[in-house]
């Protein structure tokens, strides 16, 4: 883990996975929470979290994809693409991100 603090690469797949859990928690728990239960505490505070965390992510994908001259055609638009779909960060941190 520490490992991964040291590089970019290290810090965008940190970031992919809160990023990934953030999304899974509001789209599967609060926003059930919010129009089924009426309960709609757990999405206004997530809600903030999640899209800071989002942007953070956008953010370090494109300082990671200059530095290491990715080809946006091949490989940034799929990590950009990856945060807006469930499980996505996931995927594509298993794909792309740890074989780098």
């Amino acid at each position: 883990m520490i490992n991964l603090l040291k590089t970019k690469i290290g810090r965008l797949r940190i970031i992919g996975f809160l990023e990934g859990v953030s999304l899974l928690v509001l789209v599967f728990v609060a926003v059930p929470m919010k129009y089924y239960f009426d309960n709609p505490s757990l999405s206004k505070a997530l809600g903030p979290i999640h899209g800071s965390i989002f942007l953070l992510f956008l953010f370090n994908t494109i300082s990671v994809g200059v530095e290491q001259n990715w080809k946006f055609k091949t490989t940034t638009w799929k990590v950009i693409l990856s945060c807006f779909i469930p499980f996505g960060t996931f995927y594509i941190d298993h794909k792309i991100l740890s074989k780098l």
